[in-house]
């Protein structure tokens, strides 16, 4: 094919990719189909559209119909037809039916372009009837493609899941490490001496701001790992491996593969996994290939079978990425959603990041004394309330925010949190933090023991004036809050209350997200005589 050729068959595409399914349907389907032969080949990306767009788009019928016309093309004439009918084919969910057709035509192809253009719809779609037939043939066509069909027999016979309670017995050259955005680590560190459950069970080792390493000692589950909130990512370093020399990849694939099908890595999966093992790779550099990642992921299935590639479902991810020092291996379980987090139903724009709230109502103290009296005055999706809720003895929180869809959020992920203590009053308003009062549901709004806020920070949410924002939250601070009461809050400037009102008793900088702020905490003191400041 020409370059020009190749150019119109382009363009050709990206307009039919702006069409409906049932513009396709309706004109440019039977436009192909009636077309002589010399002029098919310049309508062939119809072909290609189809098959994109019915699967973004299409309803169950849609879909149906268009597998029912692309198995239709697999007996065309025209080789290039077929090769493109093939190509579409996985998009739209092809099954049992599809993959029989396809193996009717192994050993057939017109050329060798066609043959590899079948054997990779097989491996994308092919099921126990494609593997019965590469057993057939050791060495032929579809070897190369048995390592992809069985990952696709294994999801279609269910996705499988993580074992977060099952025990991992074996610990020797096992390593555990918890990531955590920067100015966290403390947080964590409390947590896991804390911990009854990981009493002993892990040695101290290497530690810097974003990251936890721990030496197991004793057995230990996932679900021993994911008690703890304040950590953003666990993982299993398996390894690191120096750049090779030369003109070839920096990586070496074979030494990569190695690490992935080692001992530990093995014994990880296997343990933590009901079902098929299957894995995904995620590469963190430029040096990067589709054909690297599937000459890893070759020979790791050459080294250890029960360990499958697999891009799509895959419960475990092996992250390979680059340092200053050479390359660095890393295994971490697929948790979609986050087992901690699972009381979330929705989430809004600029919302924190649930470690950060789990940190901020650990430091906070919440659950140490009692029922408590909080307000989030800026309670976006609800996430710090919802954490106090979960570490709380009842009492009642109050959450305002100026966005409605905000509060409708909050009110659903609270409840969600809070469904077994039900007896925590809860009050969400639609409203400015400085007008609260206006409101007869927060007529009650004093003597609170924690004001807990991650403010809007002005860049996601736009804020007029971030110092006369803050400013107005240290003036109701102090108002609200009964003595010892705390106001703990990420402050996006650099100001300190006025007067003597609130001590601070806690400053660092987190990150969150797009710059390190300071994490605050201020204590409401008691006043001279004994009477609160202000009364």
């Amino acid at each position: 094919m020409t370059t020009s050729s190749s150019d119109r068959l382009r363009a050709h595409y990206q307009q039919l990719r702006l069409l409906s399914c049932e513009q396709l349907w309706a004109r440019e389907v039977p436009r192909f189909d009636a077309a002589p032969p010399s002029e098919r080949m310049q309508l062939v990306s119809v072909v290609r559209a189809v098959g994109v767009v019915f699967s973004e788009t299409g309803s169950p019928a849609q879909k149906q119909q268009a597998r029912n016309w692309l198995r239709g093309l697999l007996s065309d004439t025209a080789e290039k037809v077929r090769r493109y009918a093939m190509a579409a084919l996985p998009k739209l969910g092809a099954g049992e039916a599809e993959e029989h057709q396809l193996l009717a035509l192994v050993g057939k192809a017109a050329s060798e372009r066609e043959d590899r253009a079948l054997v990779q719809t097989l491996s994308r779609i092919g099921g126990k009837a494609t593997l019965e037939l590469g057993a057939a043939e050791p060495g032929g066509r579809l070897a190369v493609s048995v390592q992809q069909v069985k990952a696709n027999v294994a999801r279609k016979e269910g996705a499988g899941a993580l074992a977060l309670d099952a025990p991992l017995k074996k610990l020797e050259g096992i390593r555990v490490a918890l990531q955590c955005r920067s100015g966290l680590t403390p947080f964590v560190v409390e947590e896991l001496n804390q911990a009854t459950a990981l009493k002993g069970v892990f040695r101290s080792g290497r530690q810097d701001a974003e990251r936890i390493e721990l030496v197991p000692e004793k057995v230990f589950s996932l679900n021993n790992l994911y008690a703890l909130r304040c950590f953003s990512s666990l993982v299993f370093p398996l390894g690191d491996l120096p750049l090779r020399d030369g003109p070839d990849s920096a990586w070496d694939p074979r030494a990569l593969a190695a690490l992935i099908a080692s001992g530990p890595a093995r014994h990880i999966m296997q343990s933590f996994t009901e079902g098929t093992v299957r894995y995904r790779l995620e590469f963190f550099a430029r040096r990067t290939s589709a054909t690297l990642a599937n000459e890893i992921a070759e020979h790791v299935f050459a080294a250890a079978p029960a360990l499958l590639n697999d891009p799509r479902q895959a419960l475990w991810e092996v992250s390979i990425r680059e340092t200053a020092g050479g390359v660095r291996v890393e295994l971490s379980p697929r948790l979609r959603p986050d087992p901690r987090f699972a009381y979330r139903r929705g989430d809004v724009p600029a919302a924190s990041h649930p470690p950060l709230a789990a940190a901020m109502v650990r430091l906070a103290g919440v659950g140490l004394s009692g029922a408590e009296k909080i307000w989030d005055p800026f309670c976006g999706s609800g996430l710090e309330l919802a954490e106090c809720a979960l570490r709380g003895e009842g009492g009642a929180v109050f959450g305002t925010d100026l966005s409605a869809e905000a509060v409708a959020v909050a009110k659903l992920n609270f409840a969600s949190a809070n469904r077994e203590r039900k007896s925590v009053r809860a009050r969400f308003v639609v409203s400015d933090f400085r007008e609260a009062f206006r409101h007869s549901e927060l007529s009650d709004l004093h003597e609170l023991s924690l004001v807990i806020c991650n403010p809007p920070l002005g860049k996601r949410v736009p804020v007029n004036d971030l110092r006369s924002m803050v400013r107005a939250l240290f003036g109701f601070a102090g108002r609200l809050l009964r003595p010892g009461g705390r106001l703990v809050f990420v402050n996006p400037v650099e100001l300190r209350p006025e007067g003597g009102e609130l001590k601070l008793d806690f400053r660092q900088k987190v990150d969150v997200g797009f710059a390190h702020l300071h994490l605050e905490k201020w204590v409401k003191q008691e006043a001279k005589g004994g009477r609160p400041p202000g009364k």
